[in-house]
């Protein structure tokens, strides 16, 4: 897949056929339109593209916005390579770009810069300023430009609209089986393993903490979590807590993973958890030793749900 950063950078000597949004999550509905799009271009006669933005474009236009994001531009991008696309525009979005029409937009970039032959959209897509413009406009524009408009529907899509902003609660629930239903795969987090206070080394349970940089990835609920983990391409099944450690009177939240059967140095490698399952609310136990007794309950109910996967 071809990444670029900007609109303008993108040339190419065929049509293309393309779909464009925030697509956060990369989740079950969008990879309706997306094999779609593969599909139409696998004779090798057009280019598939996907066109989306960075920022989100409520971080832009709603001035008190607190939206979190689903993916970060990196697993973004990972996500949507993996589905067979072939080139991918993350354009930045800011407020000169928010003022085009949908006129200006499709003159200039759909069919100018990217040369369109045909757009595949969900059937709820709104564009241009103010978001005035829709399906119908769209519609109208192609048979003036000579472009093709293909609409998935919302029954297609599934029976139960998929939008990222329910996955979004399912998250902050705590509820990972109707997430990871939703996404079309089990959500996870990037980071780095830094350092932390090794207070659980002292106890009997190891942890790595996890450094995640973006500041509007979303993290879910606090609470303990069943987790598989990939470091340098390993797999690795464990537990985590992501709070605050009240039993040890912790300041800030931390996200904190304790790795089944793995006793190797790892601090400063990149690390991606996938959560599986939702054990327990973080709570304040009474002395070290009532937090250690639960600790062995929730690694036992965590290598029991681990050991029916496998």
């Amino acid at each position: 897949m071809k990444l670029f950063h900007s609109i303008s950078d993108f040339h190419s000597t065929k049509k293309t056929i393309l779909t464009l949004g925030t697509f956060d999550g990369v989740h079950i509905g969008h990879k309706k339109i997306l094999e779609r799009i593969t599909q139409n271009t696998e004779n090798g006669k057009y280019e598939s593209l996907v066109l989306t933005f960075f920022p989100h474009p409520r971080m832009v236009l709603q001035e008190k916005s607190e939206i979190k994001l689903l993916n970060t531009i990196a697993e973004k991008t990972k996500l949507l390579e993996a589905t067979g696309i072939e080139n991918l525009v993350i354009h930045p979005f800011n407020e000169s770009f928010s003022r085009l029409t949908a006129e200006e937009f499709v003159h200039s970039i759909l069919v100018n810069q990217f040369h369109i032959q045909k757009i595949i959209i969900g059937h709820d897509h709104r564009f241009g300023r103010n978001r005035t413009a829709n399906i119908d406009n769209l519609i109208a524009f192609g048979a003036e430009y000579g472009f093709e408009v293909e609409q998935i529907s919302a029954e297609e899509i599934q029976d139960v609209s998929v939008s990222s902003t329910k996955i979004r609660k399912a998250l902050n629930e705590g509820n990972m089986e109707l997430a990871n239903e939703y996404l079309g795969y089990d959500y996870f987090l990037s980071g780095e393993i830094v350092k932390g206070k090794q207070l659980g080394r002292t106890i009997g349970f190891p942890t790595a903490n996890i450094q995640i940089d973006e500041e509007y990835k979303l993290i879910p609920k606090n609470g303990v979590y069943v987790v598989k983990t990939l470091i340098d391409n390993l797999e690795i099944f464990g537990m985590m807590n992501i709070g605050f450690n009240p039993t040890v009177n912790g300041q800030k939240q931390t996200i904190e993973v304790n790795l089944f059967d793995f006793d190797t140095d790892i601090y400063g490698k990149k690390i991606e958890v996938s959560l599986l399952r939702y054990l327990r609310e973080e709570q304040k136990f009474g002395s070290v030793d009532l937090l250690k007794a639960q600790l062995n309950q929730d690694k036992q109910a965590a290598l029991t749900f681990v050991s029916k996967l496998q």
